[in-house]
């Protein structure tokens, strides 16, 4: 479609910011990839095609935009600082399927940005080099907004993807996790070193894909109960569920009431809340609500 070089070669994307003078926003977390070999993966997890299409979140100077439109049919992406706004329009300039929308995808309606740019696609994924300071609120608005995806497929601080993909038992698993893995099936698809992105980070990156579910992997009696007592029960990682689930929800002398319905639902009370499944917070959050503990 295009001679030009590619905007993520480290020449092209030096000359694109000098050109047009763009200084680097820290408040704004900008970090751009200068890494073709990255790129392709994170195109490669999201599956993309023709028939596709791919909403990217802070598309920068454009250099994972312009692979995202050599791969799906549509390509919308979002970018709040508005210094970039002409930079995309440039470089986007030979791509008649992308879009790029002016704002902060936090305050968006996200239903009917889905509804008005990809109501001919057979599926949507995510696509994107997040800011790292706001990762986790911009992939639980995602998850949590019921919208029609197919994958979500970002770069975020290695330690936080680490923690998405956790499994019960160990130091990184926790209520992020088991809310990442409520919605979907995380993945880790590499590490990234900061030495490929200007300006550097401070931190390892890594791209996760998380194949988002069409139906929780467990059922329970209420959604907004059942992540109350996942967080409650994580407050202090070093107490065990009992206590943890004690403070939260029994005042005074609850303690032989809470053991008995911790019983109930197979939950040795000396246990750490790193320890349960997902399966196993399903059973003890429907324990206490039949109990009639509320949020």
């Amino acid at each position: 479609m295009t001679n030009r070089e590619d905007v993520s070669t480290p020449r092209r994307t030096k000359e694109i910011i000098q050109r047009h003078g763009f200084q680097f926003k820290k408040s704004l977390g900008q970090n751009f990839l200068i890494d073709q070999n990255i790129l392709a993966k994170i195109v490669d997890a999201a599956g993309l095609d023709e028939t596709k299409g791919a909403l990217e979140i802070g598309p920068g100077i454009g250099a994972l935009t312009e692979k995202l439109a050599q791969a799906a049919g549509k390509v919308t992406a979002v970018e709040i600082d508005q210094r970039l706004l002409p930079i995309l329009e440039e470089v986007m300039e030979p791509y008649g399927h992308v879009t790029v929308i002016h704002g902060d995808v936090l305050k968006l309606d996200l239903q009917q940005l889905f509804a008005e740019q990809f109501g001919d696609c057979q599926s949507v994924s995510v696509v994107a080099n997040l800011p790292y300071y706001v990762t986790t609120p911009i992939m639980m608005n995602l998850l949590e907004a019921g919208l029609p995806l197919e994958n979500i497929v970002v770069m975020i601080q290695k330690e936080v993807a680490e923690r998405m993909a956790a499994s019960p038992g160990g130091k990184d698993y926790g209520s992020l996790s088991i809310a990442v893995q409520y919605y979907s099936e995380p993945q880790l698809v590499c590490t990234v070193p900061p030495s490929v992105f200007i300006p550097q980070p401070n931190v390892e990156s890594a791209v996760i894909r998380l194949k988002v579910r069409q139906t929780p992997p467990v059922q329970v009696k209420d959604e907004a109960f059942f992540f109350e007592v996942v967080q409650a029960s994580f407050t202090q990682r070093r107490k065990t569920i009992a206590n943890n689930l004690k403070s939260r929800f029994f005042s005074g002398e609850g303690r032989e009431r809470l053991e008995a319905l911790l019983a109930e639902a197979g939950v040795e009370p000396s246990r750490r809340a790193e320890t349960l499944s997902l399966q196993e917070f399903a059973v003890l959050s429907d324990v206490l609500y039949a109990a009639g503990l509320t949020v």
